[in-house]
């Protein structure tokens, strides 16, 4: 299952490219990451840019660790082209959505592939809900209790992690991912109930003001 597909192979070397590009370049760094002021005046690029670089080697290693690990399961599953095109709708789905929530912060900056992994890992979910890597529990729990984090902390807003692109990537994953294979319903209709609640929450938390 782990053989590395050349997809694979691909985004980790450019992001691992882009990213030491980023840690020794600050001019570089700053151009390319994600910042509603600049997105704001047009550079929209940086929606999709931002998702290539990382702030330091731990944050690069754990996202790309996720990938190697969780991507041979989506290509399986649905090949490499619906892989890559979940990968990159995820990433941009997790940018708008750190848009909408930060619309009014002219200076928020976010960076990372959160997003676009988060998007890998629910579509991964959605077929081998009780697959186990080195995680104690299934990956299923572990997708909810990760995404459920997320919401917590942006109620919280202590850090500056961009937690709100991991709401919108899942959202990516997992609405492509039904819609490439909406046999899922059928088969696996409780588990698309369950990875649903966290986002449910977070819309519900926003309109009410609690976000």
């Amino acid at each position: 299952m782990l053989n590395m597909n050349i997809a694979t192979i691909v985004i980790i070397v450019a992001n691992v490219l882009i990213s030491i590009k980023g840690f020794n370049d600050f001019e570089f760094f700053e151009k390319y990451k994600f910042n509603v002021g600049a997105i704001k005046r047009g550079e929209q690029i940086r929606m999709i840019t931002s998702g290539f670089l990382h702030a330091n080697f731990n944050h690069l290693l754990f996202n790309m660790l996720t990938l190697f690990f969780f991507a041979p399961i989506v290509i399986a599953y649905l090949g490499t082209v619906i892989f890559v095109i979940i990968y990159l709708a995820s990433l941009a789905l997790g940018s708008i959505v750190s848009l909408y929530f930060h619309q009014k912060e002219y200076n928020y900056s976010a960076i990372g592939a959160s997003g676009a992994v988060m998007g890998i890992l629910y579509s991964a979910i959605l077929f081998e809900p009780m697959m186990r890597i080195n995680f104690i529990i299934p990956a299923w729990v572990f997708g909810i209790g990760y995404l459920g984090y997320s919401v917590w902390a942006m109620k919280q807003n202590s850090d500056n992690v961009g937690h709100d692109a991991h709401i919108g990537g899942a959202i990516g994953g997992y609405i492509l991912t039904i819609a490439f294979a909406p046999s899922l319903l059928q088969t696996s209709l409780w588990l698309v109930g369950v990875l649903a609640l966290p986002v449910i929450v977070l819309f519900v938390m926003h309109k009410s003001g609690k976000i």
